[in-house]
């Protein structure tokens, strides 16, 4: 039975991860170093991890096995489980992928270095009600796919 992880620190989609995983009767792991409530749902666990840098992203990498699901904004973390076998969204549904990762990984760094080179802001776009109805159906379908696996 694969399980959903999710980098949960600032994660906006963690109300829909908990739909979608109750729908299936997958379990969930949400993993952040603190500040979220705690579920009655026996299929809902929360770890909460040491405050240094990368903590969560180091329990997801070394807990999740091939075939689970990974929520993240993170690329670098969504890199490491793509190279494990994982089923890796982001927040806006978007899949990361052994085809697309490489990529992503690339615009990342750069964009990094162009904010810290003050050629762009640091500015993200909002998160809006597309991008949480493109997650839902991205979720489901990685779910289904992960039951079939």
């Amino acid at each position: 039975m694969p399980a959903i992880y999710v980098d949960a620190d600032a994660c906006p989609v963690k109300a829909e991860v908990t739909r979608v995983a109750e729908r299936h009767g997958v379990p969930v792991v949400f993993v952040s170093n603190g500040g979220l409530r705690p579920s009655r749902d026996p299929m809902i666990r929360h770890v909460v991890v040491p405050g240094k840098a990368d903590a969560a992203d180091d329990w997801i990498a070394e807990d999740a096995a091939a075939g689970d699901i990974a929520i993240t904004a993170d690329v670098p973390l969504a890199a490491r489980l793509v190279e494990k076998g994982l089923h890796v969204l982001g927040p806006t549904g978007r899949a990361f992928t052994r085809q697309t990762i490489g990529m992503d990984v690339a615009m990342r760094n750069l964009k990094q270095d162009l904010r810290e080179a003050g050629e762009i802001k640091g500015y993200n776009a909002g998160f809006t009600a597309r991008d949480r109805s493109a997650f839902l159906q991205a979720l489901d379908l990685a779910v289904r796919r992960a039951l079939k696996a």
